[in-house]
């Protein structure tokens, strides 16, 4: 029987679909794991509702820990607490960073996203520079937004804070 700690190790092998640079441990999906003898329960809560990439990341889950020789696996949605991308560590962030995309600022109080209010300038992540410009709120994915630094001229994503 696998230990929580080496559950852990596999987990942090599954890499976000969307992003692959990061783990689903480290992108703060794998909110919990219980071990049985007859099941592994792995708890996740999606990045937001309807993100169409959870079914792909409960399907990784399951046959990373399904090829290491777990019989049985669940995967369990909770949707509360909600995800945030205050959960991202350090190391994830800077693995977004050298991937090229901006990662997330700190989170708006109350988790909720204000499109009216000025944004803060987002730092570009090949230059450094902060002459960046907003160019779509809808990037590649629902949760990142496209913009363009004016000091290098190279376009990337940025990972909205929610």
């Amino acid at each position: 029987m696998l230990t929580r700690e080496e559950v852990f190790g596999i987990l942090h092998t599954v890499p976000d679909p969307e992003v692959p640079v990061i783990s689903v441990v480290e992108l703060g999906v794998v909110r919990d794991v219980e071990i049985t003898p007859e099941l592994i329960t792995v708890t996740m809560t999606p990045t937001y509702s309807g993100c169409p990439a959870m079914r792909e990341m409960e399907a990784d889950v399951k046959a990373a820990l399904t090829a290491r020789g777990v019989p049985r696996v669940e995967v369990r949605m909770v949707l509360t607490p909600a995800w945030t991308t205050d959960w991202l560590g350090a190391d994830a962030r800077e693995k977004l960073r050298r991937y090229g995309i901006a990662p997330p600022g700190k989170a708006e109080a109350g988790g909720f996203v204000t499109l009216t209010r000025a944004r803060p300038a987002v730092a570009c992540p090949f230059c450094g520079s902060t002459e960046t410009q907003l160019q779509s709120e809808f990037g590649s994915t629902a949760c990142k937004a496209i913009h363009t630094c004016r000091s290098c001229g190279s376009p990337f994503d940025e990972f909205k804070a929610h």
